[in-house]
């Protein structure tokens, strides 16, 4: 394998000093195989470290509308777990099923896996076909991969037919020092963030704009009272920022005190600890959990932020208020919900689903980042020979906002464009998870 490439980019070199080298045949990267699917047969834990390995893989052909990211930094979300897991299924089922779609599809189908939804680089090369990127240029990557050739594409990319998440249902994610991802995919690097901080904020930041602020989700206005779920966690962090820039009111649930105190330095404006309230899956818990809501604001919710699933989508349908929406994605508890369906037509409440983030979207919530509106909720950082423990900590939720993984990157603090932005949004706020990290265990 040749690394003049890699030394380029960490050189930090210029579009011609990055055309001059040629690529490497094989690149390093965190990945899954094929014939541990059935590692975990009787196996309650699951403990992904135990399938989560690091070595070299092959270096994937480039479609026309693809771009190869010499990726500095990416950052560690559910789907790496479900994956990692072979749970609900095998990830390989969505790389076969991909595949036999023919063409360029085909190079997914491959005996390993490489996971990864969040990513920040840079551009080294180009398919033919793009147009609106070039070689040097700073990005992060999100995570919807659509076939933009879906007329309703054009409409929401995420109500494209062969709508895909990158790095979960197609393969050469974000967990290696390159990565392939389509053009449409890219958003300019805010200037002022490091590479850690500007990979950690691409998946969540945009599913959290399309479920709140978007007009495909629940469009919270000025004064809303908006709960939400896990509010310290990857997304939930950054709904609380959202709710709060658009002049609505947070209510955040958290399980633990240090998480708790988290909150509060974000600026949300009422904190709940579950543990405190007994929250469970029975309708007494569901009535105190209204209760406390009421004893601090004095009315119900309008919105609901529901993400984690099975253990609490009840509750979010039960306390919503008349009329309410309760908008939700994700289900990290289990996908089988059940709640009380005379909520929905007799108090004329309502379910929004939510997935991933349109283009546009991602745009517009990665503004708020370079504006510096929104901060990066970055809790810890490890290195790419760590993933699989990084990746343990989310499945065991022992993390607050988001994990990051230093790829190419050689340590943190690299990739500043902008100090002068940097100081005006303050170290503090960029570090505020940073220094504020509940212990691991919690």
């Amino acid at each position: 394998m040749t690394d003049t490439l890699v030394e380029a980019v960490r050189a930090d070199g210029d579009a011609g000093a990055l055309l001059d080298c040629p690529l490497p045949e094989s690149y390093r990267a965190a990945y899954i195989r094929r014939e541990d699917e059935q590692m975990f047969a009787g196996d309650a834990e699951r403990d992904v470290r135990m399938s989560l390995r690091v070595g070299e893989v092959p270096m994937p052909a480039l479609a026309p509308d693809e771009v190869l990211v010499a990726v500095m930094a990416s950052a560690v979300n559910y789907n790496t777990v479900w994956s990692a897991m072979y749970q609900p299924i095998s990830t390989f089922r969505f790389l076969d099923q991909f595949a036999r779609q023919g063409g360029w599809a085909t190079r997914h189908r491959q005996d390993y896996h490489v996971l990864g939804s969040d990513a920040a680089g840079i551009v080294v090369r180009t398919g033919n076909a793009v147009r609106h990127w070039s070689v040097g240029d700073r990005v992060v990557v999100a995570p919807p991969y659509i076939d933009e050739q879906d007329p309703i594409a054009q409409l929401d990319g995420m109500l494209a037919a062969d709508l895909r998440a990158w790095g979960f249902e197609t393969n050469f994610g974000a967990f290696g020092h390159f990565a392939v991802a389509k053009a449409t995919q890219l958003v300019a690097k805010p200037r002022h963030l490091t590479w850690e901080e500007a990979a950690c904020s691409t998946l969540c930041l945009g599913t959290a704009y399309r479920m709140l602020i978007g007009c495909h989700g629940a469009r919270i206005k000025l004064g809303d009272v908006v709960l939400v779920w896990g509010a310290a966690g990857g997304l939930g962090a950054y709904a609380v920022q959202l709710v709060r820039q658009a002049g609505a009111i947070a209510i955040g649930v958290v399980g633990t005190k240090d998480k708790a105190d988290l909150l509060d330095r974000l600026g949300c404006h009422v904190v709940l600890n579950r543990a405190d309230i007994g929250v469970g899956e029975d309708t007494e818990s569901w009535r105190r959990l209204g209760s406390a809501i009421r004893k601090e604001l004095g009315e119900d919710p309008h919105v609901v932020f529901e993400h984690v699933g099975k253990v609490t989508f009840g509750a979010s349908v039960f306390v919503v208020r008349r009329g309410g929406v309760v908008v939700t994605c994700g289900s990290s508890s289990g996908y089988d919900h059940v709640y009380d369906n005379r909520l929905l037509w007799m108090r004329l409440k309502r379910i929004i689903g939510s997935h991933g983030a349109s283009a546009q979207e991602s745009v517009e919530a990665t503004r708020l980042l370079s504006l510096g509106l929104v901060v990066p909720t970055l809790s810890r950082v490890y290195s790419l020979d760590d993933v699989a423990a990084a990746t343990r900590h989310v499945q065991l939720n022992q993390h607050a906002g988001k994990i990051g993984v230093l790829n190419l990157a050689e340590r943190e603090g690299l990739g500043v464009e902008d100090a002068a932005l940097r100081e005006r949004v303050g170290e503090e706020r960029l570090r505020l998870f940073r220094d504020h990290t509940p212990p691991v265990g919690c």
